[in-house]
């Protein structure tokens, strides 16, 4: 019988140690990870400490500047066998639109992917600033409806629908209807 294992760390706890733990390993300092990423050193200090409760946003620029896979911030140590259930998982809210990503999992040493369900609701699209150079963004729409791909020329999906597009670019997913839930795969170059 297959028993579930859950880690007791927040998800704040994780990051925190995620972001010490990467910037010592690029040997760089509070206030040159905060400039690399455009936040006040402050921000990344209550970050590295485990308190604030940071965007998105915040954390994607965060590993641009330690030029690293998002998955990285969240994702702790694993048994072999991993069950996430529905509503489960480390969450991410987007600042400005109804738009979170859960990680599902990343990808193993040398894979250099992770895996993210995607939950939007229509209102504001959420436009992402370019990843890591090399990133490739591959979106299987599951329910809904959503506009998703180059921010200049997205595709509108539907179920089962696909797309594959340059993550190093700007790029957006708008979801056009109520309960629209996607799969990401992020593919590091």
């Amino acid at each position: 019988m297959a028993q579930n294992h859950t880690t007791t760390a927040t998800p704040q706890a994780v990051i925190a140690a995620s972001l010490r733990r990467e910037r010592t390993r690029a040997g760089l300092s509070l206030s040159e990870v905060a400039n690399r990423a455009g936040i006040a050193k402050s921000t990344l200090s209550q970050l590295e400490s485990g308190s604030g409760n940071p965007s998105l946003e915040t954390l994607w620029a965060l590993c641009v500047a330690l030029d690293m896979p998002f998955s990285r911030l969240l994702d702790p140590p694993r048994p072999a066998v991993q069950v996430i259930r529905a509503g489960e998982g480390p969450v991410v809210a987007a600042e400005q639109s109804e738009y979170r990503a859960t990680l599902l999992a990343s990808g193993i040493p040398n894979a250099r992917r992770d895996l993210f369900r995607i939950t939007a609701e229509p209102g504001h699209p959420r436009e992402s600033d370019p990843h890591i150079p090399g990133v490739i963004e591959h979106v299987l729409l599951a329910t809904g409806r959503a506009l998703v791909g180059p921010i200049e020329a997205p595709v509108e999906l539907g179920p089962g629908d696909y797309i594959a597009y340059p993550g190093d670019a700007p790029h957006v997913f708008e979801a056009l209807e109520p309960g629209t839930w996607a799969t990401l795969v992020i593919e590091y170059g």
